[in-house]
């Protein structure tokens, strides 16, 4: 068995524990490349399906090739799509673009705020009804208990102190100092009523890692990882006022994989085009604290 083989087998193995232990869970999908690799692997886990909703938060502000991407794939792999907005702030122009907010404040607003209360049920939630092909409001208005994410551990600080099963309040507020030991691979899934679970089955895998299993798998990617021929390509994908690609001619995914072996990026952040990343002193991590993915 090689290194991916382990990883998939142990993010496998995480995502159907999971999946026996707790009930009412949800996968968020960013459209990026680490959340869309852990979608292929949960349909790899549970024999081509997908046992739980694919949550989205549309900020309304994702680069438009993205949703494009979200929506083809979820109508072609048969997918329960889910997504959550906070229509007030956008209704009321409360984000950063406005200029009514900064950066940091628009996240949470748009991102943690609307997360919270999509998970919940506090908010109107809508699904793709796949006949019509469109979304229509979600009348199920049960709250989601446990949340997948494809976070891992090397992409930023606060998330290496993530574990692979972690407790939230109830208001999804993380405790980063109150966090349960994960020792030999030996996991709690054992939490008081009431806890919030998110569950991180890629906290192991590398960037590199991640595209030398897209590359292994045929794994379909949205396009704007490659570059187009201007000389740069987006490393890292979010909203377009604060996301900004990298210098790079790597245009499909063996050329990345053979750009990260070169050590190019070795010294600089992977969220380097992430613009909030650089207004927060404590990185996202007093946004994570909060809620935010």
């Amino acid at each position: 068995m090689d290194h991916l083989e382990k990883l998939e087998s142990q993010s496998v193995y995480i995502l159907r524990e999971g999946y026996s232990q707790f009930k009412n869970l949800v996968m968020l999908w960013s459209i990026g490349k680490d959340s869309t690799v852990l979608l292929w692997l949960a349909r790899k886990a549970f024999l081509g399906h997908v046992p739980f909703p694919l949550v989205h938060i549309d900020t309304s502000y994702k680069i438009p090739e993205m949703i494009q991407y979200r929506d083809q794939l979820a109508l072609e792999w048969h997918l329960n799509m889910v997504y959550g907005q906070n229509t007030q702030a956008l209704k009321d122009r409360e984000t950063f673009p406005d200029g009514a907010l900064d950066r940091i404040a628009c996240c949470k607003t748009l991102k943690t705020d609307a997360l919270r209360n999509t998970l919940s049920g506090a908010w109107p939630r809508y699904r793709l009804d796949h006949a019509q092909k469109k979304y229509v409001l979600d009348e199920n208005k049960e709250p989601y208990t446990g949340v997948i994410v494809g976070v891992r551990a090397d992409e930023e600080g606060s998330r290496s102190k993530e574990r692979y099963f972690s407790p939230r309040d109830k208001r999804n507020d993380w405790n980063v100092g109150d966090q349960p030991p994960e020792l030999w691979n030996q996991f709690k899934t054992d939490f008081a009523p009431g806890t919030h679970i998110r569950i991180h089955p890629l906290l192991d895998w590398t960037e590199l890692n991640i595209w030398e299993y897209i590359d292994r798998e045929n794994i379909p990617v949205v396009p704007l990882y490659f570059d187009q021929g201007k000389g740069e390509r987006y490393r890292s994908l979010g909203c377009y006022p604060c996301t900004f690609p990298v210098k790079s001619i790597a245009k499909n995914v063996k050329e990345i994989i053979g750009e990260l072996k070169t050590g190019k990026f070795s010294n600089i952040a992977e969220r380097s085009g992430r613009a909030q990343d650089k207004e927060d002193g404590g990185g996202l991590e007093t946004l994570r604290r909060e809620g935010y993915m």
